[in-house]
């Protein structure tokens, strides 16, 4: 049996699959990414058995991320919630849990099996990640940075304002050019 370690809930939480599936959404975006760096990214986000992965791999995770990144660019909580209901058909299997074979606890998935390839995986469980955020919190899970200058996406968490971008980074630098537009 699996042991049910501190480290399990910070793998296999929802917002964790989340987490991963903003990160991956924007390392995916870049115009080349390699699998090396998909790979590290992967690491980054509890995935222990990434192996080698191969060109192949990464080109299904692109198409995998461009199918997501319309959950991100949804408007409202309808607008997303129609994104997710036309990619959880054509992306996922039926609804099963599995420990992988022993290897951790008992978790869900949607995508076809155990070894299913990397971009069914990241668009299933992506899916239901991206789902349940939606469901909880009757909101879009995420949106994509208003900067000028960034297409990253990120999650909407917490309560408060309305983020508008990814990061302080991109809010100042925004803030600024603003600035200076107004000094003219």
């Amino acid at each position: 049996m699996a042991t049910t370690s501190g480290t399990w809930s910070a793998r296999h939480s929802v917002q964790a699959m989340a987490d991963r599936t903003a990160a991956l959404v924007n390392a995916l975006s870049c115009d080349a990414p390699s699998p090396d760096a998909i790979a590290a990214v992967l690491r980054a986000h509890g995935e222990t058995d990434v192996g080698a992965l191969a060109e192949r791999d990464v080109v299904a995770m692109r198409a995998a991320a461009q199918q997501l990144r319309t959950v991100f660019s949804a408007r409202d909580v309808d607008a997303a919630a129609e994104s997710l209901n036309a990619l959880l058909p054509r992306s996922t299997g039926a609804l099963r849990l599995t420990s992988h074979h022993g290897a951790s606890p008992w978790h869900p998935h949607l995508d076809g099996h155990d070894d299913a390839p990397w971009g069914e995986w990241l668009l299933a469980s992506s899916c239901l990640a991206l789902t349940v955020l939606l469901w909880d919190r009757q909101r879009p899970p995420g949106a994509v940075c208003t900067s000028s200058s960034c297409e990253n996406v990120f999650l909407t968490v917490g309560s408060g304002p309305e983020r508008r971008y990814c990061s302080r980074r991109c809010a100042t630098r925004e803030r600024v050019a603003a600035h200076r537009r107004a000094r003219g």
